[in-house]
């Protein structure tokens, strides 16, 4: 990347010493891993649940983050949200609270210790309902939470994990008791460090949610064109209070947000659909070729064809 990237202070490195405990289930977690996935790749052996195993480290990858909990057994890794850095291994958990553009990488791994991870989707009306049920709704304070940050592990959110992960041993029980486990984690969740960033999915309509209403417009409109003024009218927003809680949230503005979107979507459609640069700059909303060109070499490293056939090349 082109971009200036800072650590931030919330990241964690690992302690061996910080949870003795856990060493038992991470070798469980280890093994349960690399047997449903004995080769390099990704799958989702239950609805929600994401497994991932890399043998090397791996490029820069560009993507969309789901509101997601993410944990290592093995290894670790580097995401990047604007300018920002957040690096998580066994020993912490990055939560995201909503869809954003990031860059993430694998950052330790080998053959003889692959990668290894597990992620896990967040169902918003399951955090709603475990909110409400708990007592702990939304307030004001949590305008301003980063949507994406690191937290050491602790065991209780630990343990649930490697629960659920146990359920690929039974179909039968898995139908019946990872809805269960699925709302204890949420739960733990809400009770540890980063209950208050978990609110952001439970919108109760105070700003986060006019935020999540601009997010949603900006990634079903990327390509159109993005007139804050308006947007800001709209939800009854002053322009800079809407830059404000935008980046608070998202570390980008709105015009920051709108654009890493389209050059993504650009570098997709030109792999998937084999369109030219200018082509798919103009189906994501630039009406200037040289333009697209630019801001496309100054966000992945490279200029549009070059970079699109180093990716095939790699794929092959």
């Amino acid at each position: 990347m082109n971009e200036t990237l800072s650590e931030t202070a919330t990241t964690q490195r690992h302690d061996p010493t910080r949870l003795p405990t856990m060493h038992v289930g991470r070798s469980e977690l280890i093994e349960r891993i690399t047997a449903a996935l004995p080769e390099d790749g990704k799958i989702e052996p239950i609805e929600g649940l994401h497994l991932h195993r890399a043998s090397s480290l791996t490029e820069l990858v560009h993507g969309v983050s789901d509101p997601a909990v993410c944990v290592i057994a093995q290894g670790s890794k580097e995401v990047f949200l604007g300018d920002e850095r957040y690096r998580y291994d066994p020993a912490n958990y990055l939560l995201t609270t909503a869809e954003l553009p990031v860059v993430a990488q694998v950052v330790e791994a080998s053959r003889e210790h692959p990668y290894l991870s597990a992620r896990l989707e967040l169902d918003p009306a399951l955090v709603s309902d475990v909110m409400v049920e708990t007592g702990h709704l939304s307030s004001s304070r949590t305008n301003d939470v980063r949507a994406l940050n690191v937290s050491p592990l602790d065991t209780g959110l630990f343990d649930a994990i490697v629960r659920l992960i146990r359920l690929l041993d039974s179909k039968e029980d898995a139908t019946f008791l990872a809805p269960l486990i699925k709302r204890e984690i949420v739960y733990r969740l809400l009770m540890g460090e980063q209950g208050r960033r978990l609110r952001h999915i439970a919108v109760f309509g105070d700003q986060r949610h006019r935020i999540a209403e601009v997010i949603a417009r900006i990634r079903q409109s990327f390509d159109e064109p993005l007139r804050i003024d308006d947007v800001a009218n709209e939800l009854g927003m002053s322009v800079s209070g809407l830059h404000h809680h935008f980046k608070a949230v998202t570390a980008m503005s709105p015009l920051q947000f709108q654009k890493r979107l389209r050059l993504q979507e650009a570098r997709r459609i030109m792999l998937a659909e084999h369109l030219d640069a200018a082509s798919a700059g103009y189906r994501v909303g630039y009406e200037d070729a040289s333009h697209f060109s630019r801001e496309y070499r100054r966000l992945f490293g490279h200029p549009p064809l070059r970079d699109v056939e180093r990716l095939r090349a790699g794929a092959g």
